[in-house]
């Protein structure tokens, strides 16, 4: 299902991109992935903007500059039936409340959170702002994908938060350890083990994976755009997937939409 217009508790229903740069950010991903961009003009929501594909909203992304040294960043949210007993729970639990839960006008209500490891996200309580109205087609996000050094503890702190239940995944061969989260309406979101191949320095975190029609040209095309490939096409059995930097530096996945009947 492509189109939608609400979202279970626990499920990754937003995503955005906080950056240095918000015009060149919106000049490179709207060359990649056709967006078309409407920018708040009240300078209190920080110029947010709606990142839109057929005139509905896919992404956000913030209007003005990142300040106080903070990088270009995605950030996974995560939906809450209420955000209050989410970031209780949250600190129950042994996570970090960043932000905590706020109004964001009549949008809805958000938290800023990290969970045991650092990796950090966000809770959306829905308001007039539901989430991403269109997901797992080319130019929105389809995969949600916690990268941590305790597979087990950050699955169990999720677990204990959202309701998630997890469950091992093969990844064949010599594949890292991996996990699957579900909800009553199936899997939502996956957890893979950080192995000796990423550089102590790499702090656990969400990766976002954008859909694509294919996955090697539109690399290529985020080179052309400005960017740089930090893992280059790789096969998977879920699709040909790859690891890209937009120009200011954020990072996210690509992977080929998978076929879809009717």
């Amino acid at each position: 299902m492509s189109e939608r217009t609400s979202y279970l508790e626990g499920t990754p229903s937003w995503v955005d991109l906080m950056t240095t740069d918000p015009e060149g950010a919106r000049a490179f991903y709207g060359a990649l992935f056709g967006w078309e961009f409407d920018v708040d003009p009240n300078p209190e929501t920080g110029n947010y903007t709606m990142c839109r594909l057929r005139g509905k909203n896919v992404v956000g992304m913030g209007g003005q500059p990142a300040t106080g040294g903070m990088p270009t960043v995605w950030t996974t949210y995560f939906a809450a039936d209420d955000a209050d007993k989410i970031a209780e729970r949250i600190a129950e639990h042994g996570g970090k409340i960043l932000m905590a839960p706020m109004d964001v006008m009549d949008a809805g209500r958000m938290a800023m959170a990290a969970d045991l490891e650092g990796a950090m996200f966000g809770t959306w309580q829905a308001g007039r702002h539901t989430g991403a109205e269109l997901v797992n087609e080319p130019g929105t996000f389809t995969w949600n994908e916690l990268r941590t050094r305790d597979l087990g503890g950050s699955t169990a702190f999720y677990g204990e938060v959202f309701g998630l239940r997890w469950e091992d995944f093969g990844t064949g061969g010599e594949g890292p350890r991996y996990k699957v989260a579900s909800t009553a309406a199936g899997v939502v979101a996956g957890a893979m083990e950080m192995g000796p191949e990423f550089p102590a320095g790499v702090p656990a975190h969400w990766l976002i994976y954008f859909a694509v029609a294919d996955t090697a040209a539109t690399a290529a095309k985020a080179t052309e755009l400005g960017g740089a490939i930090q893992v280059p096409v790789t096969d998977s059995p879920q699709g040909p997937l790859a690891v890209l930097n937009d120009p200011q530096g954020g990072v996210f996945a690509i992977i080929t939409a998978p076929r879809t009947e009717g």
